[in-house]
């Protein structure tokens, strides 16, 4: 693999991981920007040695590393999830941490129209839903309240 189509699809990953992070890091979150463009750039990274091995040796499946990432994000995002009494707090950036994962692996199969809209869609969920998540709240607590 080239260089420059190695350097290109890194930066892709790092640029989708970073949106998203941003908006983590700025909803003052535990995973932010730090957290979320080293997933991505991760992700993209074994997908780009395993095409690498492709391309060189013949030897590789890239849907078996990608599996293989699935289940290891896994492990990292159930590491943010706390349970405080009956509360769960962290499923969001849990599963965004799973988003920016895949948008690595898209950027890491030369996917960049796709990486980018799914960047897009990671980051409309997590903007647009926040103030109707903290809605749904609001009501919640007032039917307690009412109860």
């Amino acid at each position: 693999m080239e260089l420059s189509v190695f350097a290109l699809r890194l930066a892709a990953a790092m640029v989708g991981g970073g949106l998203i992070g941003l908006e983590r890091e700025l909803s003052n979150k535990s995973a932010g920007l730090k957290t979320n463009m080293l997933v991505s750039i991760g992700a993209c990274i074994y997908v780009l040695i395993n095409l690498s091995l492709v391309e060189s040796q013949g030897a590789g499946d890239p849907t078996r590393i990608i599996g293989q990432i699935v289940t290891g994000i896994g492990f990292l995002g159930g590491g943010v999830i706390l349970h405080r009494g009956l509360n769960v707090h962290g499923l969001t950036t849990a599963a965004t941490i799973w988003c920016s994962a895949a948008v690595g692996c898209l950027a890491g199969l030369g996917m960049f129209k796709e990486a980018g809209v799914a960047t897009l869609a990671v980051l409309t969920v997590n903007f647009a839903l926040k103030k109707l998540d903290g809605w749904f709240d609001d009501e919640i607590q007032k039917r307690k309240k009412g109860e």
